[in-house]
């Protein structure tokens, strides 16, 4: 059943525009975090914020590459904003600052979700900032995530032991970044540290497969297939009886036996 929202920007406590979705009714309801993928805060993150609180979330969509000089060239894809895992902390700790007063959102009940370049941010939150869930799309397995480096100053497997909430995850198989092997390191990891996970690799699904702006990475059926896993997660993990125990694992994938990683291309 849709539920009747309002929708508006607005500005967090750290100065970081951001824009907001919610069900009118009253609440508290459970919060939705939404990081943009590399081109910023567009209208495609607006339309999914939209969507999700439809679904009776309050959703904060905070622009995370606000300090960039260049918004049009950003968002245009044309120019990039190299956030790095303590700025996502900061900025993400400031989105929850400004949620807390709000009497609608029920902060027992946060969840985040990072897409594309932002994929690997809400494990790296996690594992500092107990939250209810995790959220990751098309982001935080590809080879160079492991690494340590000026951006990346923990190492990940590192970070995947101290997380203490579920996790979703949502690949592609003609990704041409991550690699099923690469998703099935970030599902071992999370299995070796003993983390709940709901995995799921959509056959014929390449990079940014659920952006419906870009017609020659969307894929509708997918796109409207890992959706419902994402908000069948969420209602499940933020529902207020939940209980992250016993531990649960799922893990689904779908694609071709002639799958060839080295074959999958870039596409827009």
């Amino acid at each position: 059943m849709t539920t009747s929202i309002v929708a508006s920007d607005m500005l967090c406590e750290n100065g970081m525009p951001s824009f907001m979705a919610r069900p009118m009714s009253p609440g508290p309801h459970p919060v939705y975090i939404f990081m943009h993928e590399r081109y910023g805060l567009v209208q495609h993150t607006r339309d999914l914020a939209k969507r999700c609180a439809a679904d009776g979330f309050v959703v904060l969509a905070p622009d995370f590459f606000f300090k960039h000089p260049d918004k049009k060239a950003l968002n245009a894809g044309d120019s990039r904003y190299d956030l790095t895992d303590p700025e996502a902390v900061e900025y993400l700790k400031g989105a929850l600052a400004t949620l807390e007063k709000l009497p609608f959102a029920d902060m027992k009940r946060v969840a985040v979700g990072g897409y594309c370049q932002t994929g690997r941010h809400p494990l790296v939150f996690a594992s500092e900032v107990p939250i209810a869930a995790a959220v990751v799309w098309y982001g935080g397995a590809a080879k160079r995530e492991w690494l340590i480096s000026e951006r990346q100053p923990k190492l990940l497997d590192d970070m995947l032991a101290k997380i203490t909430c579920p996790v979703f995850g949502s690949f592609g198989s003609d990704d041409h970044i991550i690699s099923i092997d690469d998703v099935r390191k970030l599902r071992d990891t999370l299995e070796k540290h003993r983390k709940s996970y709901d995995i799921h690799i959509y056959n014929g699904a390449p990079h940014g497969w659920l952006n419906d702006t870009m017609p020659g990475r969307y894929r509708k059926p997918q796109a409207e297939a890992g959706w419902a896993a994402q908000q069948r997660f969420l209602a499940r993990v933020l529902a207020p009886d939940y209980k992250n125990e016993p531990i649960t694992c799922n893990f689904e994938a779908s694609y071709s036996s002639n799958y060839d990683f080295s074959k999958n291309v870039r596409l827009e």
